[in-house]
């Protein structure tokens, strides 16, 4: 058993701002591939998805989620799910990647 307490839900996804997708070169958690985060028994589940099916940086962006995850306190596995529904788009990025590429934010 770990002597470190669970991260926050909050703390594990600033971490996985380090994961960035090599082909737009900007991070995953701002350009919303990351649907669904759970931390729980020293484990974090992650839903993801990519920005198309058959994504040549599928298994880096994928490795990167793990091998970061694995570094915060506590965690001991991370388990990864990847789902193509709702499908992606850039809508899902947040209003800061948005504004990186230039693309309309039309969130309420």
């Amino acid at each position: 058993m770990s002597t470190h307490a669970l991260p926050s839900r909050e703390y594990v996804l600033d971490a996985l701002h380090e994961v960035i997708d090599p082909e737009l070169g900007y991070n995953i958690v701002d350009i919303g591939l990351i649907y669904g985060l759970e931390v729980a028994d020293n484990l974090i589940k992650v839903t993801l998805t990519m920005t198309t099916p058959g994504c040549p940086a599928q298994d880096y962006i994928m490795e990167g989620v793990k091998q970061r995850g694995l570094r915060i306190p506590g965690v001991q596995d991370v388990d990864i799910h990847l789902v193509w529904e709702p499908p992606w788009s850039p809508q899902k990025m947040t209003p800061i990647a948005k504004a990186h590429f230039h693309i309309e934010d039309d969130t309420p």
